[in-house]
């Protein structure tokens, strides 16, 4: 079993210090629910400077992307920069390096998913996207793992933070 699991996080705006903030401030409630620590290493984002209310460790925020993704000590990395061809790259280069990966990113799988959803089965690697469906609402799990049994072939509709409708076909 591993002794813990070390996280970088590319994209330090509103939901990146988010996360950022639960993950230093919940760190010991992670570790008893999780059964390892889950311990941030570093923060990528473009702009280090402006002040997001949270209090890093030294040496946390670069603002050079590739310092998370070839840093052997992490092991998952959560992409919240938004938009699409910096995010895919990130993704895929992450996964490339045998890095689990995270994202909230709705537009970028809409438009690449496809291929992301390739690459993580090619590279061997979990591709986290919960966050990107309905707010954050468990529903890809509840979907596949609760109702395992069940045939779904696809699912459709719009489902988000505020409206959640779907079809189970």
């Amino acid at each position: 079993m591993k002794k813990r699991v070390g996280v970088g996080l590319i994209g330090f705006g509103t939901v990146g210090s988010g996360v950022a903030k639960i993950l230093l401030e919940n760190a010991e409630l992670i570790r008893r629910r999780v059964g390892v620590p889950v311990e941030l290493i570093r923060i990528a984002d473009l702009d280090i400077t402006r002040d997001r209310g949270i209090r890093l460790p030294s040496g946390m925020l670069t603002a050079d992307a590739r310092q998370i993704l070839n840093d052997p000590t992490i092991d998952i990395v959560i992409e919240l920069i938004g938009g699409y061809d910096t995010a895919k790259r990130m993704i895929l280069d992450a996964m490339a390096a045998g890095k689990q990966v995270v994202t909230a990113n709705k537009a970028l799988l809409a438009l690449h998913g496809e291929d992301i959803f390739a690459a993580a089965v090619h590279h061997g690697v979990d591709l986290g996207f919960e966050a990107s469906v309905g707010g954050g609402i468990p529903v890809i799990h509840a979907l596949t793992e609760g109702l395992a049994a069940n045939s779904i072939q696809s699912i459709y509709g719009i489902i988000n933070g505020t409206s959640t409708t779907f079809f189970l076909e």
